[in-house]
């Protein structure tokens, strides 16, 4: 019998069942995190785990066709199949961007392309295992009415359709006039209560902790360690996309910082499962505007670096106190991984250039994509290293920053990849002319 638990991720002593309200460790008030009977999952071996997830792949038997319950015993493994949640997340594209790998000298060059989901985005991954086990928390009589969290848009997107999906209130606390429009309609159309707050997200996340201190309304947010569970298997599903090797690098862009630490918790699971044999480097990506981990890292991680995130394009990721930085700075240290931030213009501009190749890049896998160049450039990558790079939200819900880059209106950024339409009168002559002097200039 597989089963799970929280414990304090610092080790205090104690553990919680999974379906207790709790999100901090009540010796030190420390982060949990979710520990599982390893003892019990070494009942199968490393082959035989992957013949298991292989053969889920794809499938129609509810949940496993699931990019994330595909893994269940890894994952919530006593959760009961009809309180599963699922929208088919995971199972996104790994594409393989050799036009743009040749152009920055890294031809063995993937792009996760996480925002292909049912949000457009790799919180979903996380969403479907925290509204699934309060699902079975109510059913079990817990007194929960509703499921809140603080965004910068796509957790909102995400926990607001997961809850729309299973019937659970939701009810999201936006920063007021710093999530996109294709973000903020999201939770709207999926029916969450939306309350756009006159701060930042950390405004908002100070609010949202004080709001579920009532345990009526629970807490989705990141320090909810039931997220990273779900987040953790992109980084087993990228593996598995690979038949089961380990890329060289992973390269993902980060906030709140939950992504990176799950990210690592399952590269580590596989490891101590048998299914892998190595451990891949990994490389965090930050907008230089809002870069407290960046400033940790250059520090050596002596101490916690927390500022005021000023406005970037990558809003998402416009965070100055992020929550999990002490499970980031582990699982830095334990991957041998570096920092490296973005400018604004770098962030634009680059990922211009990865849409010149057939992407179409969200901001925040610009700051990712910047990352790796210069990370390319000083040779700490290398050309010969197989390198992933986690795109985390899809192009589409960052509309008015393509526009404004290409009219070339985006402030502190020189569009050098800008492409706007031309305007011409309806005259074949003239159009042809216009074609002519295109054409000779490319």
């Amino acid at each position: 019998m597989y089963s799970a638990h929280f414990r304090c991720f610092r080790g205090c002593p104690g553990q919680w069942p999974l379906y207790e309200v709790i999100y901090t460790c009540p010796t030190c008030g420390g982060l949990l995190e979710v520990h599982h009977d390893t003892a019990a999952l070494h009942n199968r071996s490393g082959a035989a785990w992957i013949r298991l997830f292989s053969d889920r792949s794809g499938t129609t038997h509810f949940p496993y066709g699931s990019g994330v319950w595909r893994y269940k015993e890894w994952v919530v493994p006593d959760l009961a199949d009809d309180n599963v949640v699922s929208t088919f997340e995971g199972n996104t594209n790994l594409f393989w961007a050799a036009r743009l790998g040749e152009q920055i000298g890294i031809p063995d060059l993937w792009v996760k392309q996480s925002g292909n989901s049912h949000t457009g985005s790799f919180k979903d991954l996380g969403m479907t295992v925290l509204v699934s086990v309060v699902k079975q928390m109510m059913q079990q009589g817990k007194p929960i009415q509703a499921v809140a969290c603080a965004s910068t848009g796509d957790t909102s997107a995400a926990l607001a359709a997961y809850g729309a999906a299973a019937g659970i209130p939701t009810i999201v606390f936006l920063p007021q006039g710093k999530v996109s429009a294709a973000q903020l309609i999201q939770p709207i159309a999926n029916g969450a209560t939306v309350l756009a707050l006159d701060t930042d997200f950390d405004g908002c996340m100070r609010i949202v902790k004080e709001v579920t201190k009532d345990n009526s309304i629970y807490l989705a947010n990141s320090m909810n360690s039931l997220r990273i569970e779900g987040q953790k298997t992109v980084g087993i599903e990228v593996v598995q996309q690979f038949d089961w090797e380990v890329p060289d690098w992973f390269v993902i862009p980060v906030g709140n910082l939950g992504n990176i630490s799950a990210l690592g918790k399952g590269l580590l699971q596989m490891k101590e499962m048998g299914l892998i044999d190595k451990l891949p480097r990994l490389a965090a990506a930050q907008a230089a505007n809002a870069n407290p981990f960046y400033q940790s890292y250059k520090r050596g991680f002596a101490e916690k670096v927390t500022l005021k995130a000023s406005t970037t394009l990558a809003s998402a990721i416009q965070i100055g106190d992020p929550v999990s930085y002490e499970k980031a700075a582990a699982t830095l240290q334990h991957f041998e991984g570096v920092v490296e931030e973005a400018s604004e213009h770098e962030i634009a501009d680059t990922a211009a250039l990865a849409d010149r190749t057939g992407l179409y890049t969200c901001p925040h896998t610009g700051v990712a994509l910047t990352a790796l160049v210069k990370l390319a450039r000083r040779g700490v990558i290398q050309r010969h290293e197989r390198v992933v790079v986690i795109s985390t939200a899809h192009g589409l819900k960052f509309t008015q920053f393509k526009v404004g880059y290409h009219e070339d209106k985006l402030e502190g950024v020189e569009a050098h990849y800008a492409n706007p339409p031309i305007y011409l009168p309806a005259d074949a002559d003239v159009v042809k002319k216009t074609l002519e002097r295109a054409f000779s200039r490319s």
